[in-house]
């Protein structure tokens, strides 16, 4: 049996993975309150009892897993904004490392970040796992501290497998309502409420849209691939399919079976965005993402969970 633990499970991706953890047979677990992100010293102190709570549980298990998919940032935010989620993962690092039940069993530390935020800068025609990070944001530098935690954290332990997984675009439904992030929600929110769309980028702009479901099924294959451990291991995560938001914009039309009321502009982080990025994984077996679900069929989930949020506004997340 696999123990997990996925902190930022109420998160877009953190949820993501609880449900394809779930239909991989193994069990998730769950601290005993709600961490409290705001507030650094107490957040030390439940993820000192929740690494003690689910070492207990470990010691029935005959591995564990633990996904990283928490956090607040986005690309337009502050450095000292960023360096409390910096120190929350340092301090779950040492506390796992001091951990005997932990230590003595075989393992696996997961982060995921943003690849377009690391490879923001980067000239490279197609990025993939050999493309020199180019971060220009304090968002990707900080993720990039985070990977040298892990690093440093798993060449000192290589009974733990540390995948680094640099995500491209995500997207589904149940984003955060509020949060700076996510086109396709916020376009079809403002459809579906029949508001104009703010784009504040050129629409030529290109991107590797993949579904956060797809993502985590990745990620998770990933560590399920024998090959590719025990050690240290960086996967990009992408559907290889570039498309521009001009394309998006026609799928949403098409789809939504009217013309999106589209209004443009510049926004403060604008300036980060390169024009085009293009990935490709040269990690792994391919296999999974060669079957993932096309733009079309997952834009048309968001707006029907869109449609069902607005008709039933009482069960919408806050």
């Amino acid at each position: 049996m696999t123990l997990t633990w996925v902190l930022g499970s109420r998160g877009l991706l953190g949820s993501a993975f609880c449900r394809a953890l779930r239909l991989d047979g193994a069990t998730v677990f769950a601290p005993a309150e709600r961490f409290s992100w705001t507030d650094e010293a107490q957040l030390a102190s439940q993820i000192d009892a929740a690494v003690d709570a689910f070492s207990l549980q470990a010691r029935q298990a005959s591995r564990w897993e633990i996904y990283w998919a928490a956090g607040i940032g986005t690309m337009g935010s502050a450095e000292e904004s960023l360096e409390p989620e910096v120190r929350a993962l340092a301090s779950l690092i040492r506390r796992i490392q001091s951990n005997d039940v932990l230590m003595t069993m075989p393992g696996a530390l997961v982060l995921a970040s943003s690849a377009g935020a690391i490879y923001a800068s980067s000239k490279d025609e197609v990025i993939t796992e050999n493309s020199v990070p180019a971060p220009n944001s304090a968002y990707a530098r900080a993720k990039l501290r985070q990977e040298d935690l892990l690093r440093a954290f798993g060449a000192a332990h290589p009974q733990v497998s540390v995948l680094l997984a640099r995500i491209s675009t995500l997207y589904g439904a149940g984003q955060a309502v509020g949060k700076a992030q996510g086109l396709l929600t916020h376009m079809a929110r403002s459809i579906v409420r029949n508001r104009p769309v703010g784009i504040y980028v050129p629409i030529d702009t290109i991107r590797d849209y993949i579904s956060v479901d797809d993502a985590a099924c990745e990620i998770i294959g990933t560590l399920r691939e024998p090959s590719l451990w025990p050690g240290v291991l960086l996967k990009i995560v992408a559907s290889g399919r570039p498309t521009t938001i001009a394309e998006i914009i026609s799928i949403f039309k098409r789809i939504s079976r009217k013309p999106p009321k589209i209004t443009t502009g510049v926004s403060k982080a604008s300036s980060l965005y390169q024009r085009k990025i293009q990935f490709q994984s040269i990690v792994g077996n391919g296999k999974r993402l060669s079957q993932a679900r096309s733009l079309g069929v997952g834009i048309h989930q968001i707006l029907s969970a869109e449609r069902a949020a607005h008709a039933n506004p009482e069960k919408t997340s806050k």
